[in-house]
């Protein structure tokens, strides 16, 4: 059996304590890793790996980093899954017996981080806890670094837990252990690393000293469980007070619409499907905050999307006066561009690792919020007004930080520099003595050049030796004798030291090191201050983040040319030329080709669409759902018009994927989807089915479809959409009298195909495969025989004109009638967009800069004159303009160009 030092004994019985963790064990400047700790730091840190001896016959593994960059290390282990566990040195060294007693000062986890490096400043970072009774499961949210603490609870569904997890995407889940098993193969696809921990609640007497019996009290069993068991994990690893987490939100999930893990991917809410990054996205479109809080908001409404018309009308009223206000917008943004991040910074004031900067920070954020708040009280919207009414500024909290703190502060809180002078008398007197202490010491140099002649003669500092008088060897014959005490001997110089000297160093030392400790002492009384006016803080910082949020709507929506839509609570869903909004962004000024909607009650709450691939189909079907979302987070949207009745949740099949982990098919995640849509869809439901019955044979896949299509329509009775290449379920319009065909229009002309992006009623005839197969670049003998085989079938496409195929398959005078006045606009707009493709070649566009456009062979091509005009219009400030400087400029440009 090994017998190990003192020193490592202790590391061995703290290490005991975090079994499950990195110890960082501080040892003067550095913290140590040993054993198996620092074989897997090495590696994962890409750190040297040594050995020490402790006592044992074999070297111990060590490995360490200064403790002056150890936060980027550790963000480095948490970001890869893991937690770190700090012990630091809990007594002076110098005052210890034997060795120093050292503590775990905090447990650092991927759900408990608070270092700005490690957080992402606009998206949260949640720790959750599961819970379960015999009747309900229960989740709890907490992010540590704003305070946020929510919690609700619903029937024991584990499809229903995993929706709501998927709101937070945790980077950590606490909870019962028979539960957390089961979740870990529910989450292994996410895009980050998720820690699972075990544990027991919280015991009640600590509980309600975090939260008010009132709160606690008002909590189901299932839900106190849940917080018990999230709260004890937060007590017990940061082992500090959490001041600034006092305040339980619960909510029921029925206030907002459910959205799936499947629909949030394939909708693209919050990030792409393809590379998991923002850009891409709805968050992305709309994201024009100005803070991180407004950012992290905006997140979370696009997250949670309204159930309640009265919610959802009042943030649209929002959002329409700063629609039609541009100067308040603007005047808005500029306030907001001030505001630092509020939350985080109350964050870090109440675990105490705030500095100077943050509270200069917390000081200039809180300046700009009267001016904020005077701009929405003035608007006429009477939302923004009840949001500043009666509004905390805590102007008195920015006052004492001016009062206190120097605006150009250090980051470090030890070395000084911190304090304004007149706030602390004694602290001012230090200054002066530190101050008149090295008018002294110049003195004092001048004086000893003159005594000795020695004009090389001077006076330096260090940590050893403290002030000394130097001189160097060539000038040691004019020193006078026994008056200089030699104290060092240097290559060319000596050094040395007088009793006045030492004296006078002895009290500027003192000065200053007091100096030091006492502003130290002055900054942490100002910082605990502030942790008893947290919750004052955090009421404001909710409040401009909601101001953030509102003015980014409204500045979307006026850029991209949105409309307010109207809310109801009716089923009828009437959408008039509704667009893609992220795609149509992304068009970079290519028109995007709209398309209405009218899925109605009375006529046919459901769509059946064919026509050919990349037509615009899954295009189309995302727009209509974004379309929804987007009026029920009080938005407005891409369309002219539209109605939109509340939609309790949306179920999107959209696109191929498999789950090899789970060892199943496209096919299998494909029909596991339509369980869980047949299962929890309600009349208020959308239902979006892209290719349904794809990925098996024909029979069977149309087989399928048409069972699911009667289910959908005949059982559950919501609005849907659903695509799919079996033409042959056309037929269904007869029977069905709730479903209506619509195809995707296109134009052929001899061996081409220009898909034309509008949806018309009727039924397509063929999907064009072999036609995309050839765009995709498949070599041309394949694209030959495709073409042979198919004519060989019998089933080659009709050629020539778009198929309109409204009297393919009969059905009543009443809904023919119905479907061909709902349609005639959209096809009179089709056989415009057909004309146009079809002259594509033979005209010549009109525009602004026809006059400076160059023809050559049929192409076009401007001059360096248009490019000139084109970059002079772009840099135009309209909105500051006036008429008289509209007209001298084209006056100018006129003169320029005609030259």
């Amino acid at each position: 059996m090994a017998t190990y030092t003192p020193m490592i004994q202790q590391y061995l019985a703290i290490k005991e304590e975090a079994k499950d963790a990195f110890l960082f064990f501080r040892l003067g400047d550095f913290y140590e890793m040993f054993f198996d700790d620092a074989i897997l730091a090495s590696r994962e840190l890409e750190i040297t790996l040594t050995g020490r001896e402790g006592g044992s016959d074999a070297k111990i593994p060590m490995c360490g980093v200064p403790y002056h960059s150890a936060e980027g290390y550790i963000s480095r282990l948490i970001d890869k899954g893991y937690k770190v566990a700090v012990c630091e040195q809990v007594e002076d060294p110098s005052a210890a017996k034997g060795v120093v007693r050292r503590e775990i000062v905090r447990v650092i986890t991927p759900g408990t981080v608070m270092e700005t490096k490690s957080l992402e400043g606009k998206a949260n970072n949640f720790i959750t806890s599961v819970a379960s009774m015999n009747d309900a499961f229960a989740l709890a949210a907490c992010d540590l670094s704003t305070g946020e603490f929510y919690v609700t609870s619903f029937p024991p569904s584990l499809e229903l837990l995993i929706d709501e997890l998927n709101v937070y995407h945790p980077a950590e889940i606490v909870g019962d252990g028979e539960l957390l098993d089961t979740l870990k193969l529910q989450v292994s696809a996410w895009s980050r690393p998720v820690l699972f921990t075990e544990r027991e609640p919280m015991d009640s007497g600590r509980l309600e000293a975090q939260f008010t019996a009132q709160e606690l009290a008002a909590l189901s069993p299932v839900r106190l469980r849940a917080v018990g068991l999230l709260t004890g994990y937060l007590d017990d690893t940061q082992k500090r007070s959490l001041s600034h987490v006092r305040r339980i939100r619960p909510y029921e999930p029925s206030q907002y619409m459910i959205l799936d893990q499947f629909t949030r991917r394939n909708l693209e809410l919050t990030e792409t499907v393809q590379d998991r990054s923002k850009k891409g996205s709805l968050l992305w479109l709309l994201d024009k905050t100005q803070t991180a809080m407004g950012a992290r908001l905006l997140r979370r409404w696009i997250d949670k999307p309204l159930l309640s018309r009265g919610a959802i009308e009042e943030r649209l009223e929002a959002v329409d006066k700063l629609y039609n206000d541009l100067m308040l917008r603007d005047d808005l943004r500029t306030e907001l561009k001030q505001i630092y991040d509020l939350e985080r910074l109350v964050g870090r004031v109440a675990f105490g690792s705030a500095n100077a900067r943050d509270l200069n920070a917390l000081k200039v954020s809180l300046q700009h919020v009267p001016a904020l708040t005077e701009r929405c009280a003035s608007s006429s919207s009477g939302t923004l007004g009840r949001l500043v009414d009666r509004l905390d500024h805590c102007a008195d909290l920015a006052d004492m930080i001016d009062t206190v703190l120097l605006d150009d502060a250090p980051v470090s809180v030890r070395e000084g520099g911190l304090i304004r002078s007149g706030y602390d008398p004694y602290l001012d007197k230090l200054r002066e003595a530190s101050t008149n202490g090295k008018k002294w010491l110049a003195e004092l140099e001048r004086q000893e050049r003159e005594a000795t002649g020695i004009k090389t003669l001077k006076i330096g500092y260090n940590k050893v030796f403290g002030y000394y008088l130097e001189v160097t060897k060539a000038n040691l014959a004019q020193l006078p004798e026994g008056r200089y005490e030699r104290k060092q001997t240097l290559a060319n110089a000596e050094r040395f030291v007088t009793p006045e000297l030492k004296e006078k160093e002895r009290l500027i030392l003192e000065a200053e090191d007091k100096m030091v400790d006492l502003e130290y002492q002055r900054f942490i009384e100002l910082r605990d201050h502030l942790t008893t006016h947290l919750h004052r803080l955090q009421r404001l910082a909710e409040v401009i983040a909601a101001i953030d949020v509102y003015q980014s709507l409204a500045t979307v929506s006026a850029e991209q040319r949105y409309s307010r839509p109207v809310i109801t609570e009716d089923f009828d869903l009437r959408i008039t030329e509704g667009r893609h909004p992220v795609v149509e962004a992304v068009m970079d000024g290519i028109p995007f080709i709209s398309n209405g909607t009218a899925l109605t009650k009375d006529d046919a709450p459901m769509m059946l669409i064919t026509g050919p691939n990349m037509a615009g189909k899954s295009t189309y079907m995302r727009q209509v759902a974004l379309i929804c979302i987007m009026a029920q987070i009080g938005c407005f949207i891409p369309a002219k018009s539209a109605t939109i009745s509340l939609i309790d949740r949306i179920f999107t099949r959209i696109g191929a994927a498999d789950d090899l982990i789970g060892g199943q098919s496209t096919f299998m995640v494909e029909m596991k989807d339509i369980q869980v849509m047949t299962e929890k869809a309600t009349s208020q439901s959308l239902v979006i089915i892209d290719e349904l019955g794809r990925g098996t044979s024909t029979g069977e896949g149309m087989a399928i479809a048409q069972a699911v299509i009667e289910y959908v329509h005949h059982d559950i009775g919501c609005k849907a959409l659903v695509s799919t290449h079996f033409h042959e379920l056309a037929h269904l319009e007869v029977s069905l009298p709730g479903l209506s065909n619509v195809c995707m229009a296109v134009q052929e002309s001899g061996d081409k195909v220009t898909f034309l992006r509008k949806l018309i009623p009727g039924a397509a005839s063929t999907s064009y495969g072999i036609y995309c197969a050839q765009l995709a670049g498949l070599p041309s003998s394949i694209i030959d025989r495709a073409y042979d085989l198919l004519q060989a079938s019998g089933a080659a496409p009709e050629t020539g004109q778009v198929r309109e195929a409204m009297d393919v398959y009969p059905s009543s005078p009443e809904k023919k009638a119905t479907r061909e006045a709902a349609g005639s606009n959209d096809m009179a707009e089709v056989r415009e967009l057909q004309h146009e493709a079809a002259a594509a070649n033979e005209i010549v566009q009109l525009s602004i800069f026809e006059p400076f456009v160059q023809h050559e062979q049929g192409k076009s091509k401007k001059t360096a004159k248009a490019e000139q005009l084109a970059d002079q219009l772009k840099k135009l400030d309209l909105f500051n303009m006036t008429p008289l400087q509209a007209m001298q400029w084209l006056n100018d440009m006129k003169l320029k160009l005609s030259d």
